[in-house]
């Protein structure tokens, strides 16, 4: 017996031919987005438009000096955004502007036992614990995944039972 799947555009609900043919689209911000990026599938031709359709945009953080506050991130034609610049082009200052490093990711080591942490996707081994803690509060931990826009788990899932030891039928 083999298993055949059949790919759905995410769009139209049509059915894709071929696996091949199958574009995937991930929607990293929308004002509709509350749980973190999401993967769509569509036909090829669903998504022609899409680069048409593109914006020339700048996106900006604000960091106004108020204790306490994050910067506001904010997205802006990139029109908009080089009128700003009156002295000299914004195509030059942004050749000449000092360089941001990227903030170093943290060597922290996660203790992936904790509530705070217990069903996060990690290549180690899942403990005793970690499986006890998903196992004993399943809806607060896919509660806290799908806030932070991570995959939730399914017990019914077979590679999610045998990792975190849920019985199955």
């Amino acid at each position: 017996m083999g298993k055949r799947t059949v790919h759905v555009s995410d769009f139209s609900g049509k059915v894709v031919r071929s696996a091949d043919e199958v574009v995937r689209i991930v929607v990293l911000d929308h004002p509709d987005l509350v749980a973190g990026p999401v993967r769509l599938e569509a036909e090829p031709t669903e998504v022609e438009s899409i680069d048409d359709a593109a914006l020339d945009v700048a996106v900006v953080e604000i960091h106004d000096g108020r204790p306490g506050e994050a910067p506001r991130r904010v997205v802006l034609t990139a029109s908009e955004f080089d009128a700003l610049a009156t002295d000299v082009p914004m195509a030059q200052l942004l050749r000449t502007a000092e360089r941001v490093r990227p903030a170093r990711a943290s060597r922290e080591r996660i203790d992936y036992a904790t509530l705070e942490h217990a069903g996060k996707p990690h290549r180690g081994r899942v403990t005793e614990e970690e499986a006890r803690l998903v196992r004993d509060h399943l809806d607060e931990v896919n509660k806290r995944l799908a806030d932070e826009g991570i995959r939730q788990i399914d017990p019914a899932d077979p590679e999610h039972a045998a990792r975190y030891g849920f019985l199955t039928a």
